[in-house]
């Protein structure tokens, strides 16, 4: 019998990244997460499937290509929808709308779609491909640069992630695991030798608050994260600041509390003020309504952080 190769699904891999880690990284995003933060600026990260994205300002409309992707799809889920202005002819054009209730992400569609309009989100990659897709942009990682492996949560494909991380430090490569910190601590035991810094989310210190807002407790997040520092790893705390959420001054106190009792391993925390540029990426993918909230301001952001700073902690905003 033939041995599976085994593969992870990512959604993208970016380079030249300066947010993600130090140095210029090149990010490899898993797709995959158990949370559902509502204010997710990657979406199409979530599940785990192969999914049909749609970008409506790609669409030149259907008499340009015969409804190609209308005849192509074996469901019927790609149906006639309303009409956009071209932006530079200023042409009224008809574009087509996805049946979210009949598409099953075949990708049909989108192998005859050539502005890429519709897209598949999700590729399989096997562990030497990705590693040497990583490796090309190796040049830039000489100014304290790396990898950093990112998701959704890039743990739940725990065995390719190991792999992947096992192989670039076989190759001298500086990585970064980007988590959310909710797995089995087995998990991250593994990886901890290959990972030279976790970036670690920290979202409410109240387990509650959590679990009704992103579907999951808290209590494996922050044991994960003491076991981390006792174990000698190095982390940079990331707290996405939502309003509504966990922006108050009690909670940021709880959180720096918390960081302080980490010691050493945290290496600085970094205040992530909610945008909405996420918002646009839910249309691709759903036809859903998406809550939206108003970012905080500069300055609370400041006082966020001067809070924070009281406990003697390194922090700064991004």
């Amino acid at each position: 019998m033939e041995e599976k190769v085994l593969t992870g699904k990512l959604y993208d891999i970016q380079g030249f990244s300066v947010q993600d880690g130090p140095g210029i990284r090149t990010t490899a995003f898993l797709k995959g997460c158990p949370l559902r933060c509502p204010w997710c600026h990657s979406p199409e990260s979530q599940s785990y499937e192969d999914q049909l994205s749609w970008i409506s300002m790609r669409c030149q409309g259907v008499d340009a290509c015969d409804s190609r992707c209308i005849k192509a799809c074996p469901k019927g889920a790609i149906e006639l929808g309303g009409t956009r202005l071209d932006a530079k002819t200023m042409e009224e054009l008809q574009i087509i709308h996805v049946n979210r209730d009949l598409c099953d992400n075949c990708g049909k569609c989108a192998e005859v779609c050539h502005p890429q309009a519709l897209y598949i989100c999700g590729k399989d990659y096997t562990v030497e491909e990705l590693v040497q897709r990583l490796l090309q942009d190796r040049k830039f990682f000489k100014m304290g640069g790396g990898v950093t492996i990112s998701g959704g949560e890039c743990l739940t494909q725990p065995e390719f992630t190991y792999q992947v991380l096992k192989r670039l430090k076989e190759e001298g490569i500086n990585t970064a695991v980007d988590t959310t910190g909710f797995c089995k601590w087995e998990i991250i035991e593994r990886i901890l030798p290959y990972t030279d810094l976790f970036l670690y989310d920290l979202k409410h210190m109240d387990s509650e608050k959590h679990k009704a807002v992103v579907a999951v407790p808290n209590e494996p997040i922050l044991e994960n994260a003491r076991k981390i520092a006792a174990a000698g790893g190095k982390m940079q705390v990331r707290i996405p600041v939502i309003p509504m959420f966990n922006h108050d001054e009690e909670n940021i106190r709880k959180t720096a509390e918390f960081c302080k009792e980490l010691g050493d391993a945290v290496t600085v925390i970094q205040l992530l003020p909610y945008h909405n540029m996420g918002v646009s990426k839910y249309m691709r993918i759903s036809d859903k309504p998406v809550a939206e909230a108003t970012p905080p301001s500069d300055a609370y952001m400041q006082k966020l952080k001067g809070i924070m700073e009281e406990y003697g902690l390194p922090v700064t905003i991004h």
